[in-house]
């Protein structure tokens, strides 16, 4: 099956304008699968979004949560076996999920071009939505929240916080057994696992690296190295690690460790008002910067209502729900702040951010780009091999 416009019950999308779109959409419903790991999120989802969609629209979102490998390989059987009006319409995907389905003609696109608020209020030029992990994405995702990747301690049991790799295994010789990360290959995990290889490696050698395990093995040696001398003081010795970050979250929040790391940069804010953390705790970054990237929404190549999904799609960029997501999820926008008219740009303006949260200029400041996507599943596998219980 190729990817772009496969016979689906509607046809012609190619030359559809964005409000002939709209109305081919209405009364439908259009399905969104993904992670349904955070609660907040699915909540908004289900009340906020799903009400917006309806109320202007008359399109009913039908959430589906469930794992990105689940759902690709869900499509990929589906697209086997010649489904044209597929159940998945929309994707939350990035990274290097995006990749392989993309070059597997998985994905309908591109797409992006005949979306106005893409035009009106997103960088179409910036390397946060023209690359993922380092991929070219070529109109075939749209930006849904950016992340940016923090730690977190509470300045109430530990009041000085590491801010180099240098100064975390200080840190963590000074709290045996109360650090520890997810194990990889959680994405949390992985992305912390990448910042060390950052910070001791340096991030411009990966950039353009051949996806050869020796050359990534070569390239890492002194990050691995330097993982395997936290191992005897993390929790559990470094034998194994807790096994998603929603694990290691409630460990933190239950006092077992000291050391939380989070892909929401301001998740803290949200755990503090929400009565999970101590209003004591705190985000905070490495010196030398911390990884970010873009959670994107594609649409499946067979999906059945590909109009529904590209209205739902236009409207997760609006500065409106994009000012919502930040005011009550906390999650980075997407929109360019620049793009904004006066009204809009005093919805951003006026957020709370609230306590703990690292500013946002600051924290965008010490933003460092993804790794490519091919690499990482490279580095998760190396991980297990010369990390764990070594």
């Amino acid at each position: 099956s190729q990817a772009g416009d496969t016979g689906s019950s509607q046809p012609g999308m190619e030359n559809m304008t964005f409000e002939q779109m709209e109305e081919t959409a209405r009364g439908t419903t259009v399905t969104f699968y993904g992670w349904g790991g955070d609660e907040k999120l699915n909540r908004w989802l289900d009340d906020e979004f799903a009400r917006v969609m309806k109320e202007k629209y008359d399109i009913t979102m039908e959430r589906v949560p469930m794992d990105i490998d689940q759902v690709l390989s869900q499509l990929t059987g589906e697209i086997q076996a010649g489904e044209k009006d597929g159940s998945i319409d929309m994707i939350w995907i990035n990274g290097e999920n995006f990749r392989s389905a993309k070059e597997n003609n998985m994905l309908y696109g591109p797409f992006t071009d005949k979306l106005p608020n893409f035009s009106d209020y997103v960088d179409g030029e910036s390397e946060d939505v023209t690359m993922d992990f380092a991929y070219p994405i070529e109109g075939y995702e749209a930006p849904y929240g950016k992340a940016q990747l923090v730690m977190v301690a509470d300045l109430a049991v530990t009041s000085d916080v590491p801010e180099s790799a240098g100064e975390l295994k200080e840190f963590v010789e000074k709290n045996p057994g109360k650090v520890t990360y997810p194990a990889l290959p959680d994405f949390t995990g992985s992305a912390f696992v990448r910042n060390i290889i950052y910070e001791i490696c340096g991030y411009e050698q990966f950039m353009d690296m051949e996806p050869d395990k020796e050359t990534v093995k070569a390239a890492i040696e002194p990050a691995l190295a330097y993982l395997r001398e936290l191992n005897p003081y993390l929790w559990n010795e470094g034998k194994t690690f807790p096994d998603s970050s929603v694990t290691q979250d409630n460990m933190f929040a239950d006092g077992e460790l000291v050391f939380n790391v989070t892909y929401g940069a301001y998740d803290v804010p949200v755990a503090i008002e929400d009565g999970k953390y101590t209003e004591t705790t705190q985000s905070f970054q490495f010196d030398k910067g911390t990884i970010g990237n873009t959670n994107f929404m594609a649409i499946a190549a067979n999906s059945g209502n590909k109009a529904g999904a590209m209205v739902a799609i236009n409207e997760m960029m609006s500065p409106e729900i994009q000012a919502d997501r930040f005011a009550t999820m906390k999650t980075l926008p997407v929109v360019d702040y620049d793009k904004l008219n006066d009204e809009q740009k005093a919805a951003f303006d006026e957020v709370e951010l609230g306590k703990g949260a690292i500013p946002q200029d600051e924290l965008l400041s010490k933003r460092i780009p993804e790794m490519p996507a091919e690499l990482v599943p490279i580095i998760e596998e190396i991980w297990q091999e010369e990390v764990v219980g070594k």
